[in-house]
């Protein structure tokens, strides 16, 4: 006949791999999700474990002992799943009201402590009923489990209570639950849906236990005890000197049992178990910190990282449970740590020594999505690999070692997970910034190496039978770091012979070396020729500023190179000027997103404006005067704002004019929030009457699709979206998507409205004028029009709208990211062949000579940005000339008014003048005969006729 006790162990794992794929699973999303109203995916990530650790151990601590003392755990672990299955559910429709209000309650300008709190202990409380009910399941999975073992009756007790098995198992679900929820489930169904399946799954987690494990506890346990008792909840040779058997008796009361339940803990297990929390999740921290500067940092990029974080784990519990349980406790107590010391010394050394193995395992496996996400996994292998495998085997002798003393695993649990709930906020918040990534690992080896150290000076001091020191004869479970204490300090003193072992001082001589002579762990590409001018490292990311030979700044956060530089003005003031001249008279305007300052900079050089510029960062608002400063800017009269864009939007009182949101890269972390229908439409409602948003989108990091879904999601908020062009570059082209608040903006002015809005405009504070952005006219203005709303609905065509709840663009850029397919300008292209717009659209007017004027500019703006298609630049004018000249005179003779083609051929034919007259001179007359309004060509033949 068939094992029960077999199938209801098996049924046990089963069970905590599909308990660990759904709560993995609630983790993806919900991080997805507080990522909308934290603003930035690092914080939601912190804020979450966070969140996920202290409802873990909230639930371990309150539920924990409970489920030890029941007749039925299977009871408790049904009613657990159910929970948060419900609570999973509940989230789908309470997370995005609970958000807005969390958002309101930070406030539009907060402290960074507000801010703080506030987010840690919303998720916190907004996560508990699920996270406690998590807490709880899995001592009641880990009793269910030794109950499963005790109806096989196979060998003792004290070897069935290794939760070893059980932790590999829900650590295996966890992986496929990061990866199968990141790469497939959110990407085609969404995060509700997704959601909808993780509750599913505990719904069958809690059929599968009523199925399989056994009901109620035996009688008596493989002690002869009564199964409701404490002690038959971790069985060992002997009660543990330091906790005997009777003081968990006498604690009857849950109430009790919960308000003393980590003080009545041995003090031998209470500080590893809280270190190996602590520190486990410290590492985990500062390594994907650290690797966000050379990894893309992609919704892909952490789900690859948490993979390999957690197949470390759970291979450490498997090996545990094979080859080392069981063997000398002592030696392990020590050991085990020491090498976790080592393991995570070597994955240091790993970090500093990452972008050679990037760049060799990229000449290794080549291009393409695959091979960008292998070199992603290989270099979180490579930090994580060894290190994670030691952390689980450490976790699984602790817990081990807790049944021993007579611990419960709830108790146990809840010390472990209340460490790992300080180590995001410890290390990510508070100690990066101050210390930075280097110190702070630095001390996390440190840590373990003495946590290593002081066990193995408790085991030094354990008495054996002759009162001689020894670790041979000492009790199961008694060696752990300050059992002296606990045993009221009887026997054997400290030995200092611990610092002498070599497992010992040799890592620690490592670590001061490195301490000393490493460099810092910050990531900065340098090229040829260029040097830092600054680097910061704040709480949520990396700032800093590279300068090249030629005295030209570029900004990059984590690494990356930004938009914009000190060199890069003329684009973006552009930026600035376009949205603002399309509306007939702004006087407050919002920036969303700052970058190197000069965009909002250039709105403020207008005298009549009140401008706002909201970034999140704090370190690029430091960074920004150094390109300001450069450019001439007076950024004196912009207000800077250090706060999320999302949550000032819905937050601010004040209504603006003009919202103007930076091309954020569609790709990186967080910033796909910002390109959703719920964003476009919370800015609508921030615009005054008449207000105009305008939403810049970098198409040279854009695929098609991912804007497809961009424009779905705009129009569905601004019925009378346009599209323009911030310029004709075709290595990063721009293109921006304009909307009203109120649709009814146009009148029947035609140009003459749009030339008078052009005079309107005020000196500037630092002396430029419209014509120093190539704004010299209102054909100029309007000429940067390329599609209009019917046009734009039909090239998004049936694309899946980008919302929050499927976040497209989060999950399809990072594609082209790691893979690029097609060029920039090919995209531009391509996007320029499938939309148009009528005059009407732009002019609402129907005056004749109006709309074939502006017909004809941008007919001659498309042939001019195809000519530059094929074109290389030179520096000699001849050549040039001849490569241009004639697809330019084609462009000016479609449109006389059309000055992109009429100043190059100008500045080419003057330069040409001393050495190729008869060229320079019919290049001059065929300017002049084409546009005689201007009277540069003309003035230009009279000079060499002189």
């Amino acid at each position: 006949m068939a094992d029960p006790g077999a199938r209801s162990r098996r049924a046990a794992l089963a069970l905590m791999v599909a308990s660990g794929f759904a709560g993995l699973g609630y983790q993806v999303v919900w991080t997805q999700q507080s990522a909308l109203w934290l603003g930035f995916e690092a914080a939601a990530v912190l804020a979450v474990v966070t969140a996920f650790f202290g409802g873990l151990a909230l639930g371990a601590l309150v539920l924990g002992g409970r489920v030890e003392r029941s007749v039925s755990p299977r009871r408790w672990y049904v009613g657990c799943e159910l929970a948060i299955g419900a609570w999973g559910l509940a989230l789908v429709v309470l997370m995005r009201p609970a958000g807005d209000l969390v958002q309101h309650w930070i406030g539009a300008e907060p402290s960074s402590w507000w801010q703080w709190t506030v987010s840690f202990g919303a998720s916190f409380v907004l996560l508990l009923p699920a996270t406690a009910a998590m807490g709880a399941t899995l001592p009641a999975i880990e009793r269910l489990a030794f109950m499963a073992g005790t109806q096989g009756g196979i060998g003792d007790a004290t070897a069935r209570r290794s939760i070893a098995g059980l932790y590999a198992a829900n650590t295996l679900g966890a992986v496929l639950g990061v990866l199968l929820v990141t790469f497939w489930l959110v990407p085609a169904l969404g995060l509700a849906r997704t959601a909808g399946v993780c509750a599913a799954l505990n719904a069958l987690c809690a059929i599968g236990a009523l199925w399989r494990m056994p009901a109620e506890a035996a009688p008596e346990d493989a002690r002869g005890e009564p199964s409701s008792s404490p002690a038959s909840i971790a069985p060992s040779p002997s009660p543990s000197p330091s906790r005997p058997a009777s003081t968990s008796a006498s604690t009857s009361t849950s109430t009790w049992w919960w308000f003393t339940g980590i003080s009545t803990l041995p003090r031998t297990m209470l500080m590893p178990l809280a270190l190996s929390g602590l520190l486990g999740i410290g590492y985990e921290v500062m390594v994907v910190r650290v690797l966000s500067q050379l990894n893309e940092d992609t919704v892909y990029t952490f789900a690859l990282l948490l993979a390999v974080y957690l197949v470390g784990t759970s291979l450490g519990a498997a090996v545990y449970q094979r080859w080392l349980l069981g063997r000398e406790e002592a030696r392990l107590d020590a050991r085990l740590p020491a090498a976790l010391g080592v393991a995570c010394l070597l994955g240091l050394i790993a970090l500093w020594s990452a972008q050679a193995l990037k760049a060799g395992a990229f000449a290794w496996f080549g291009e393409g999505f695959a091979a960008a996400l292998g070199v992603e996994s290989l270099l979180a292998l490579a930090a994580f690999g060894l290190p994670t495998l030691v952390m689980g085997a450490w976790f699984s002798h602790l817990s081990a070692q807790a049944h021993r003393h007579g611990i419960g695993f709830g108790r146990a649990l809840a010390v472990n997970t209340l460490g790992a709930a300080v180590a995001p906020v410890l290390f990510g918040v508070v100690l990066a910034p101050w210390l930075g990534p280097k110190t702070v690992l630095l001390l996390i080896v440190g840590g373990y190496l003495m946590s290593s150290t002081l066990s193995d000076m408790g085991a030094s001091s354990v008495p054996n039978a002759s009162g001689a020191s020894g670790a041979s004869s000492a009790p199961t479970g008694s060696t752990a770091f300050g059992d002296r204490r606990a045993r009221g300090g009887q026997g054997g003193t400290s030995s200092p012979a611990s610092w002498r072992r070599p497992w010992l001082w040799i890592p620690m001589a490592s670590l001061a070396l490195l301490g000393w002579l490493g460099a810092p762990l910050a990531f900065v590409d340098l090229p040829e020729g260029t040097h830092l001018v600054s680097h910061a490292e704040g709480s949520m990311a990396a700032v800093s500023v590279v300068q090249d030979g030629q005295g030209v700044a570029r900004l990059r956060i984590n690494n990356r190179q930004q938009e914009g530089s000190s060199a890069s003005l003329f684009v973006d003031g552009r930026q600035a000027l376009l949205p603002l001249l399309l509306h007939p008279g702004p006087r407050r305007v919002l920036f969303l997103g700052l970058g190197t300052g000069a965009t909002s900079a250039t709105a403020a050089q207008d005298p009549t404006l009140q401008v706002d510029a909201v970034e999140l960062l704090p370190e690029v608002i430091a960074a920004s005067p150094r390109f300001t400063d450069a450019l001439g800017l007076n950024a004196s009269s912009l207000r800077l704002v250090a706060a999320d864009a999302r949550r000032y939007v819905r937050a601010a009182p004040t209504r603006y004019d003009v919202i103007v949101s930076d091309n954020f890269h569609p790709a990186r972390s967080g910033s796909g929030a910002l390109y959703t229908r719920e964003h476009f439409e919370a800015v609508r409602e921030r615009l005054a009457a008449g207000g105009l948003f305008c939403q810049w989108l970098p198409l040279h990091q854009l695929d098609l699709d991912s804007l497809r879904s961009v424009v779905r999601a705009f129009l569905v908020a601004y019925p009378d979206g346009m599209a323009i062009l911030a310029s004709n570059s075709l290595e990063t082209p721009v293109i921006g998507l304009v909307g009203h608040r109120d649709p009814e903006h146009l009148s029947d002015a035609g140009l003459a409205r749009w030339h008078e809005r052009l005079m309107r405009v005020p000196a500037r504070r630092d002396g430029r004028g419209l014509a120093d952005f190539g704004i010299e006219d209102e054909f100029a203005l309007l000429g940067s029009v390329i599609a209009g709303p019917g046009a734009l609905a039909a090239f998004a065509g049936d694309a899946p709208v980008n919302t929050d709840d499927r976040p497209v663009v989060a999950y399809l850029a990072p594609r082209l990211v790691y893979a690029p397919d097609s060029t920039p300008k090919d995209r531009l292209f391509e996007v320029l062949h499938r939309v148009s717009v009528r005059p009407e659209e732009v002019l609402g007017t129907k005056v004749p000579d109006d709309n074939l004027r502006l017909s004809a500019y941008w007919l001659a703006r498309d042939h001019y940005i195809e000519a530059g298609r094929s074109v290389r630049p030179v520096a000699d004018p001849g050549a040039m000339l001849a490569l241009v000249g004639a697809p330019l005179l084609a462009a000016l003779r479609t449109s006389p008014d059309f000055r992109p083609a009429y100043d190059p051929l100008l500045r080419m034919a003057v330069a040409l003048s001393s050495r190729d007259a008869a060229t320079a001179r019919s290049v001059l007359t065929a300017l002049r005969d084409a546009q005689p309004a201007r009277r540069e060509a003309a003035e230009a033949l009279r000079a060499m006729e002189q």
